[in-house]
């Protein structure tokens, strides 16, 4: 029996190839014959890089930059060698895990940019940029500026933003940028601006009061109004410009780049049909699989390539809800949070509980 293991992280709990090592751990407890591979997989979001950097056999690049509130800090990137490509995590600089404190109407963007400036200086043929765990709803500006662009009110220069953003009045591009292709990878697709925009789906998350989300809302409006006059370009409404706090929008604006879904990208580049082909049975899984997980996530990408290979697809998750679209999806899931074990209990004893699903979903196979 043939065994492919390709997991999502669970999220503040373990990365996606510690999922993947306790899953095949509890499997190899049952079925010590069965030949196991590891593929851990992401969606664009926290651990995009880390996941692409294991499977190429890339490294870790460091370079100074600013959290999204302006302190120096150290951050990494992960750099393919063997097909130049450098993995920029935007929250790696711009991210909640950076800050102690929520401030939506100062979080900017800026660490991004310069990690940007950084990774093309190596001059690689491509740059992916993984949209997930902002702190930031700035449509890109403090990224902008980092890289040359200057933002005015009348003859004033916008500095601090994305509050000051909605005096703006004109935008400059810089006279010599030079980047390389830039996808933006995200497993969103909400627009810049709306109801279903950055600011009011995301901004809440991030610490913005009723007020605030006026004011951003305001702000990023007249951030689209401005570039499409001075810089031409309007991709208020593109699938993905509300991704990170309308990062994706300022990539697309600012850097030409090209919006993707993350899990598409993750599995181009862990070559991850080729795997499934090869496999006799898939199992997946992530923190949490919901409706939300249908929307671009991992499991359901990895699910849905099963499928049309043919092939069954289960999934191990911290908790699943109830839905008839999952149960469409999966064979089987497996959650580590059922009775009596509570949802802080099952983080808490994770790789425990994930070898217990692991062995438990081993003993149905060989069954079968």
């Amino acid at each position: 029996m043939r065994i492919l293991i390709a997991p999502d992280k669970f999220k503040g709990s373990l990365s996606a190839a510690d999922v993947a090592e306790n899953i095949a751990t509890g499997v190899r407890d049952v079925l010590p014959r069965a030949e196991i591979e590891i593929a851990a997989v992401a969606d664009g979001g926290d651990g995009t890089a880390e996941v692409i950097c294991r499977a190429q056999g890339g490294e870790w690049i460091t370079c100074s930059a600013h959290d999204a509130l302006g302190r120096t800090i150290n951050a990494k990137y992960a750099w393919m060698s063997k097909t130049t490509t450098a993995v920029v995590e935007m929250s790696e600089a711009a991210g909640m895990r950076q800050l102690t404190r929520r401030d939506p109407l100062h979080a900017n963007t800026r660490g991004v940019g310069e990690m940007l400036a950084h990774a093309a200086g190596r001059r690689p043929s491509r740059v992916i940029v993984g949209l997930g765990g902002s702190a930031t709803n700035d449509g890109g500006f403090g990224m902008a500026r980092a890289l040359g662009f200057r933002f005015f009110a009348g003859d004033q220069e916008i500095i601090d933003g994305p509050a000051d953003l909605v005096k703006l009045t004109r935008i400059v591009s810089p006279a010599d940028l030079r980047l390389p292709p830039i996808i933006a990878a995200a497993d969103v697709q909400n627009p810049l601006v709306g109801q279903r925009g950055a600011t009011r789906v995301f901004g809440p998350q991030k610490g913005a009061t009723p007020a605030d989300l006026d004011l951003l809302e305001s702000a990023l409006t007249r951030l689209a109004d401005v570039a499409a006059h001075d810089l031409l370009r309007d991709f208020r409404s593109a699938a993905g410009a509300g991704a990170a706090g309308g990062l994706g929008f300022g990539l697309m604006t600012f850097c030409g780049a090209q919006f993707r879904a993350g899990f598409e990208v993750v599995a181009e580049a862990i070559d991850l049909e080729t795997k499934i082909r090869r496999t006799d049975i898939v199992i997946t899984g992530e923190g949490r699989l919901d409706a939300q997980t249908l929307e671009g996530k991992a499991p359901a990408g990895v699910a849905k390539l099963a499928r049309t290979a043919g092939k069954p697809v289960y999934a191990i998750a911290g908790e699943v809800v109830d839905a008839p679209e999952l149960k469409e999806l999966f064979a089987r899931m497996l959650p580590l949070a059922r009775p009596p074990v509570t949802r802080t209990v099952a983080i808490k004893l994770a790789p425990q509980l994930l070898r217990e699903r692991a062995a438990e979903l081993a003993r149905e196979l060989s069954r079968a």
